[in-house]
């Protein structure tokens, strides 16, 4: 009897246990969603943007800070500033030798002008010279030539006594004022070829000149680079924005000192947002890129935002936590992102969940997402 009743309370345990189950089967069955019709495929994400690392080409102490996280910049906008009094030095030392330098450029050069204009005048001026003593030597040639044989024939008119000794004195008297005539015009020449031959180093000179005008461009040149250099360096110390968008995080703080390249902050575009959702295996050979998308949002209830496919990634990984559906968290799946044609007034912002509908057949009309 005791084994009779044991077995009958076991029945009547197990036939609770089986109604339980049907019942639990039901209300799953009664309350659960119908999933999308086929040609619609449906997941869910967190909104997500391209990231920019915000950071300095040089090292420096950190002095200004003008944003913090979750402000909104545009692109180019200044969010930090290093210090620059060193580089401010060397900047204000580079223009005072470019300016220096700008003048001894112009100095020399308005020199190398004037010695262009005055040699070929004080060279032709000295052959003009020149050509004039040799004419006046010439004429003095011929009347010390002329005087010297007046004075001969005087004198042997003198010793005839054909003429008296002041008339012989006087002609004696001109040969010897033609002979030193002569010699004067002889060292005439010699001045002027002398003279001639200094004006025409005016041509090394103006050849110097150049050089020194070239050399004096050459060293402009170089300071005005290192100029632009330093000018370029102070510029880098003022960080600006790559593009415009909203700050994520700041890895900095004022006071601090930071090597080149060291991270700053991070800023995302906010016209470069995706959702980044994850396909199980078995719908993956569904999605390609280019495909449209629409995404719902809880902050925007009433709309819906439209997207694209343009990454698929190309190896499976385990679902992640932000997966909601259940019989998806033992899966392996493969991220989609789905990038947001648009994003009025930038209402959304990296970090909100959203679900999304993705149309793989043309002809399938949209649905929102079932869960």
């Amino acid at each position: 009897m005791k084994e009779i009743a044991y077995r009958g309370s076991k029945l009547i345990l197990l036939s609770g246990v089986v109604l339980i189950v049907l019942v639990i089967l039901l209300g799953v069955n009664l309350f659960r969603k119908p999933s999308l019709p086929e040609g619609l495929i449906q997941a869910n994400g967190r909104i997500e943007g391209d990231r920019f690392t915000i950071s300095s080409k040089v090292p420096g102490k950190v002095v200004r800070l003008y944003v913090r996280e979750g402000d909104g910049v545009g692109e180019g906008q200044v969010v930090a500033k290093l210090d620059d009094a060193q580089i401010s030095a060397k900047v204000d030392q580079a223009r005072e030798a470019v300016s220096t330098l700008e003048a001894q450029f112009r100095a020399a050069k308005l020199s190398l002008e004037v010695l262009k204009r005055d040699v070929p005048l004080t060279v032709e001026t000295a052959r003009s010279t020149l050509a004039q003593a040799r004419s006046h030597w010439a004429s003095a040639q011929v009347k010390a030539k002329q005087a010297e044989r007046d004075a001969l024939r005087f004198q042997h008119l003198f010793g005839a006594g054909a003429i008296d000794k002041h008339r012989f004195e006087q002609i004696d008297l001109a040969r010897q004022v033609a002979f030193y005539q002569l010699r004067a015009a002889e060292e005439s020449i010699r001045t002027a070829e002398k003279q001639l031959a200094q004006t025409l180093l005016g041509y090394d000179r103006i050849k110097v000149k150049e050089a020194e005008v070239e050399a004096l461009s050459a060293q402009l040149a170089q300071a005005k680079a290192t100029l632009r250099e330093a000018e370029s360096t102070l510029d880098d110390l003022i960080i600006k924005a790559p593009t415009s968008g909203i700050i994520t995080s700041r890895m900095v703080d004022i006071g601090e000192v930071i090597t080149a390249g060291a991270p700053i902050m991070d800023v995302v575009n906010l016209d470069r947002l995706y959702l980044q959702v994850y396909i199980p295996e078995k719908e993956i050979g569904k999605i390609r890129l280019g495909l449209p998308a629409r995404i719902y949002v809880d902050a925007l209830p009433e709309i819906f935002l439209t997207a694209t496919v343009r990454y698929i990634a190309s190896r499976a990984q385990f679902t992640p936590k932000e997966v909601q559906t259940p019989d998806e968290r033992v899966k392996l799946v493969f991220a989609v992102r789905l990038y947001l044609d648009e994003n009025p007034d930038h209402r959304l912002t990296p970090g909100l969940p959203a679900d999304a509908v993705i149309k793989w057949k043309e002809e399938v009309p949209w649905t929102k997402p079932r869960w």
